[in-house]
């Protein structure tokens, strides 16, 4: 069988949103829980675009809210599918507000998201491969192997203590800079 092959530049999408007041939260800054979901609705276009399929959020990776946006700035979200699996993309997002009356424009964040492609009957299934075109596309290639790696590793450290209350208690007090004090 024959894979069918896609360039990164299929799966690109843009979506520009002018921030109102009913976007904010109590300090008047736009509310984060708003900003992720625009991130989802980018992420889902960005995979269904480049797989043809429906496609559903597997997980999210580090969002780090690095600048705050003001109601009436227009946030701009950026997504390309930067890594194919199987049935998953990982879709890289970035997100900037522009001041519109001084045309300041400030990075707010970046994401990835993973994206699994799903059938009809809602099974996952096999998505495109990537044609990387560009210095860009290899960059972003490698690094989305690295995080996955380092995902990875870090799952492989984590503990499973199967319910072991007493060898949990002994991991968390080993640092001594926790102190366990059960009721």
């Amino acid at each position: 069988m024959t894979d069918n092959y896609q360039k990164t530049n299929s799966s690109r999408v843009t979506l520009s949103q002018l921030m109102l007041p009913s976007h904010s939260n109590f300090s008047g800054k736009i509310h984060g829980g708003y900003l992720l979901s625009l991130m989802d609705q980018i992420a889902f276009a960005c995979g269904s675009k480049f797989s043809g399929l429906y496609c559903v959020t597997a997980s999210v990776d580090r969002v780090d809210f690095l600048n705050p946006i003001e109601v009436g700035e227009l946030v701009t979200l950026k997504a390309s599918v930067n890594y194919v699996g199987n049935s998953s993309m990982v879709i890289g997002i970035r997100v900037d507000a522009q001041n519109i009356q001084t045309g300041k424009v400030t990075h707010c964040n970046s994401s990835y998201f993973t994206m699994i492609a799903k059938d009809a009957q809602g099974n996952n299934i096999r998505v495109p491969r990537l044609i990387l075109t560009s210095k860009e596309d290899v960059l972003r290639y490698m690094k989305t192997i690295e995080r996955l790696k380092l995902r990875h590793s870090y799952a492989e450290l984590c503990t499973d203590f199967n319910g072991d209350i007493q060898q949990a208690i002994n991991s968390i007090t080993e640092k001594g800079d926790v102190k366990v004090q059960l009721s």
